[in-house]
Order: C-alpha cells, then structure tokens, then sequence
C-alpha cells in the first residue's frame, strides 16, 4: 500500500471539506457489518468523512484500526470526524483526479 506524501493528505483533505458525512460510528461499534459496510463506501466514493458519535476516548485507535481492516489510509482527524481515503484500483471507476507521489 502507498502511503500518502503530505502534499496528497492536504490536497484530500480541502477535497473532503466540501462532502458530507457519510458514515456515523455509533453504539454499536466498528463490527463487521460496519467494516464492510466502510469498505463499499470506500471502494464507491474513494474519500469518505466518519463521523464518532460514540467512544470518542479511543477513535485514534478505532480510526486506525478501521483503515487497517478497509486497507484505507487516513488523511486526516478533525474534531470527532475521521477522513479515509483508498484509490479505486479501477482507473475508470476512479471519482478523484489526483496524482499520488
């Protein structure tokens, strides 16, 4: 898996400014369902917001745990809501134009 430079963490980031959450992590944790659920997400949109409701003590390691089960990366954390990003291995089914260093 690439990593993200700095350069491509600040461009994703000002992309996810402008989007929605699309996912909210509540009481009933990060199963599996939720997993996959963030996965189909991931793999359809590329950058998706999550939004903590609950355990908002340990997101930093639920956040990382959730982009080592999706294969996704963090881009970045502000306040109670995560950003992931995981390019589409497909080139047409890619939704953001960015060149990865």
């Amino acid at each position: 898996m690439h990593m993200l430079s700095s350069k491509d963490r600040s461009r994703l980031a000002s992309i996810a400014q402008t989007k929605d959450c699309l996912i909210s992590l509540g009481r009933g944790g990060a199963s599996e369902a939720f997993v996959g659920r963030l996965s189909a997400l991931l793999s359809q949109h590329e950058l998706v917001k999550l939004r903590f409701g609950d355990s908002k003590d340990s997101k930093a390691e639920i956040a990382s745990d959730l982009a080592a089960a999706t294969g996704g990366e963090i881009v970045r954390t502000i306040g109670n809501v995560v950003v992931f990003w995981k390019r589409n291995p497909d080139p047409e089914k890619r939704t953001i134009d960015i060149d990865i260093e």
